[in-house]
């Protein structure tokens, strides 16, 4: 048997494994999962059922499902993602054989390709059995992205040396359940009840009903024969088994005649809109679909208009270009054109696996940047996902004693806080606390996309429908935490957690939470300013209507401009902001015995937990923290917010900052090299680099251990990305003009993307060592304001702008 676990050759479009290796499974089916922004499907190998290291999974987006469970004592709420009925199963036998099982056969030739240019997998592969027979194989599936509640599956098969009867089994498989993280199957994952399967002929059919959330699937799938070509007429005999709808075809093979079987699936749920009931719905969508070519046709054109708006092409290493593409791949296969109606927010984990539960957390502040200036309308879904969400985390930051919006750090469906009271530390095997519900910081970055957003794309209809009542709504929450202490004449912010997730209390005290985050109180401040700014921005009626619905007197928005200027940050004597108060008190942390005696040290918070130890007594980081400001805002924006708040710095100030913290960061999470690659790239461009090198690698080498294949990290994909156009080229959205202020590394020579701004779309952007073309395509547009570094230029929408770029030297 041919085994092989690591992509083979690769061009700049086509993700490419050679042989057949069930050990890899996992990770391959999330890598090659196939997407359109409504559904996803993981690349299972559609003989194989879930079990020995496969998982088929299909998830849409926002159908979650709420389950109880007793943990440890106590009875535990959680809300998943729902993995729905399996369309792919398809398997064959010859004669009377045994079904297809790769693992008991001799394998040759195996190749599975992912083509992302097309958005289609491919899988071929030769057989032979105990009898001697020799069979080719040659699979094509896809999602597609023209059609968002189609997929499609075919089958050709090629007997080589022998004749006689085939028979292909198909089906849509309703016994599935939520299985694919290990760490969650003690727990109950049984989401669908009133599974109904039937089958006519050729059409299976089949309804479901999620148990809590009482949302209806409905599930077609019709099939088509061809032999060398030719539609054939073929007998198709149902299939008994509960919880399935299954149909068995039989051909008539021969030596050299290859034979295909067709599948066309449709997939409904009560949550689209305008559908009726879901199972007709799902029928009705295969009576307009047309043939497999069809389909295949449309859902092609689709991905090339979205590739001309969406790719990002580099001079470089040929595999950080493909992989670059493939994190834009699946970035778009999980918020599309076709997320804008379905009110779904952005899963950390893609719509590609179980992680997390489907859940929402912070990762959409390293998504939306790309979206912003190439998909805005997707962008603003995005947000009004969290607008509609406002009443819950108003009821939240009244249930905790405050006024305004307080969001939730783990979001599903109704925006309530979904994250875990327990977690298992799987090293030591016990059940802990868990306290990330502290991370308030997740509204700063609701109220930092919304206005980034506004700044990108000029939406002053969104900014005055929507988007204001996001920000002042989430500064009345902060301005009425923030607490006054006049021996200082600071304001504090008390009971929280940073980013940093190794740290959720001072190891003196008994109660969770830290106070004056310095990455929480900087974002606070900036989000104050930014509300204060956009009551300038709003119109006078709207303005005073927000106010009056808000409950927001003259005296909050004295209080907000106080606060602003007089949140405490703590430093050291030598001037690096420190993490929180109490910080340097902390005792430094033996990092090279503790590689010596662990090698990998990524998760130092099982590690010490089942040393009896905490992370919470020494001077180290999950991942970026205080950092994490040097990648939001600029170094101007940064001092600028210093200045208010009143602060002494000199330029050295960040530097010294970010100097002290790369040595004490142990990388747990896969945002963090991201974030490290982005804080260095103006000062040692070729660190920076090799940082983002190695977040490229996050998934597809699946750095972690096994968590790929239980779902994508998205906000690390998206964030290499914007990395690469924004972090490495200096591109800024702010003061009414493009900016840029090029820096790129060594290895990498050019870049070229498209991108909207504003009323200015499709202008393209090419970078190299040398030079700066910005070209417009626009004929309506109107002249386009750019600044290179520290110079104004001013781009006619119909000509392209050459700008030298002088050396500079790192700042």
């Amino acid at each position: 048997m041919v085994r092989g676990r690591r992509p083979g050759p690769m061009n700049g479009w086509l993700l490419r494994y050679e042989g057949w290796d069930p050990a890899a499974e996992a990770l391959r089916e999330t890598l090659c999962a196939l997407g359109n922004g409504r559904f996803a499907t993981r690349a299972a190998a559609p003989e194989r059922r879930a079990g020995d290291g496969s998982y088929p999974g299909t998830y849409v987006a926002g159908v979650f499902d709420r389950l109880t469970d007793e943990v440890d004592g106590h009875r535990i709420s959680n809300e998943s993602i729902v993995n729905l009925p399996d369309w792919q199963s398809l398997t064959f036998r010859v004669e009377d054989g045994p079904w297809l099982d790769l693992c008991a056969l001799t394998v040759t030739g195996y190749v599975q390709e992912l083509d992302l240019r097309r958005g289609v997998l491919t899988r071929r592969f030769r057989i032979e059995d105990p009898e001697g027979r020799r069979t080719r194989v040659a699979q094509r599936r896809l999602v597609s992205m023209s059609d968002p509640c189609l997929a499609a599956l075919d089958c050709t098969v090629l007997a080589e040396n022998w004749s006689g009867r085939l028979t292909v089994r198909s089906g849509l498989d309703g016994t599935v359940t939520n299985d694919g993280v290990a760490r969650y199957r003690g727990l109950d994952g049984r989401h669908l009840s009133a599974v109904e399967p039937c089958v006519h002929d050729q059409l299976l059919t089949l309804t479901a009903e999620t148990r809590q959330s009482r949302i209806r699937i409905g599930m077609a799938a019709q099939h088509r024969v061809l032999v060398e070509g030719t539609a054939r007429p073929a007998v198709a005999v149902p299939v008994d088994e509960p919880g399935v709808a299954a149909v068995e075809l039989a051909l008539a093979m021969e030596p050299g005649r290859p034979a295909t079987v067709e599948k066309l699936v449709s997939l409904w749920t009560s949550r689209d809109p305008g559908v009726g009931e879901p199972g007709e719905a799902a029928i009705d969508e295969l009576d307009r679909a047309g043939t497999f070519a069809d389909v295949l046709a449309r859902h092609e054109l689709a991905w090339d208009h979205l590739w001309f708006r969406c790719d990002v092409e580099i001079e470089g290493p040929a595999r950080a270009s493909l992989v670059l593409r493939l994190h834009v791949f699946h970035l778009l296969q999980t918020v599309s054109p076709h997320s804008v109606d379905l009110d779904a927010g952005i899963p950390a984990r893609g719509l590609h696996g179980e992680a997390y539960r489907g859940h929402v957390f912070w990762d959409e502040m390293f998504v939306l940047p790309f979206l912003h200036l190439r998909l805005p309308e997707v962008a603003r879904s995005m947000l009004l996902y969290r607008w509609r969400r406002l009443p819950q985390a108003r009821a939240a930051a009244r249930a905790a004693g405050h006024r305004g919006a307080m969001f939730p750090w783990q979001s599903g469906s109704t925006g309530r806080e979904e994250s875990q009271v327990l977690h298992l530390n799987p090293r030591s095997g016990r059940w802990l606390p868990d306290n990330s519900h502290l991370q308030r910081h997740i509204g700063l970055a609701v109220a930092y996309n919304t206005w980034r957003y506004y700044e990108a794309t000029g939406d002053t209809d969104f900014l005055t429908e929507h988007g204001a009542e996001l920000l002042l709504s989430i500064a009345a929450f902060w301005g009425d935490l923030a607490t006054y202490d006049p021996v200082d004449d600071r304001f504090d912010i008390c009971g929280v957690m940073g980013p940093d997730e190794y740290h959720d209390a001072l190891p003196s005290r008994d109660e969770p939470g830290l106070d004056d985050n310095a990455y929480t109180n900087v974002m606070a401040a900036w989000a104050l300013s930014r509300a204060l700014e956009c009551l300038e921005v709003l119109p006078p009626g709207r303005r005073h209507e927000l106010l009056d619905t808000l409950d927001i007197r003259r005296a909050d928005l004295e209080r907000w401009q106080h606060v602003s200027r007089k949140l405490r940050l703590c430093w050291t004597d030598d001037g690096v902001l420190l993490q929180f108060r109490g910080y340097d008190e902390l005792a430094e942390f033996d990092w090279a015995g503790y590689r010596a005696r662990y090698g990998d040290i990524s998760r130092l918070d099982r590690i010490l937990e089942a040393e009896g130890d905490s992370t919470n007594r020494y001077k180290l980081s999950k991942q970026a923290d205080v950092l994490m400001l040097f990648q939001l805002l600029t170094a101007d924006e940064l001092y600028a917010l210093l200045d208010r708040l009143g602060y002494r710095h000199d330029r050295r100030t960040i530097p010294r900052t970010i100097a002290y913290y790369l040595e004490r960061t142990s990388h747990g999470s896969t945002l963090s090299k991201v974030v490290h690659s982005w804080v260095l790239a103006r000062a040692d461009r070729r660190r920076a680099w090799d940082y983002f090198l190695e977040a490229l690698e996050s998934d597809i080498a699946d750095v972690q251990g096994g968590t790929t294949g239980e779902g994508v990290h998205l906000g690390a994909m998206a964030g290499t990305v914007d990395l690469l156009e924004r972090g490495f080229t200096g591109l800024e959205t702010r003061e009414d003009l493009l900016g840029f202020d090029p820096f790129l590394p060594d290895a990498l020579r050019r870049m070229r993307f498209r991108l909207r701004y504003r009323r200015h779309t499709e202008i393209e952007v090419v970078i190299d060592h040398q030079t700066l073309t910005v070209g417009g395509t626009a004929t309506r547009a109107t002249v386009l304001p750019v600044r290179v570094r520290d110079k104004e230029f001013r781009l006619d929408p119909r000509g392209t702008l050459e700008v030298p770029l002088r050396h500079r030297r790192p700042d």
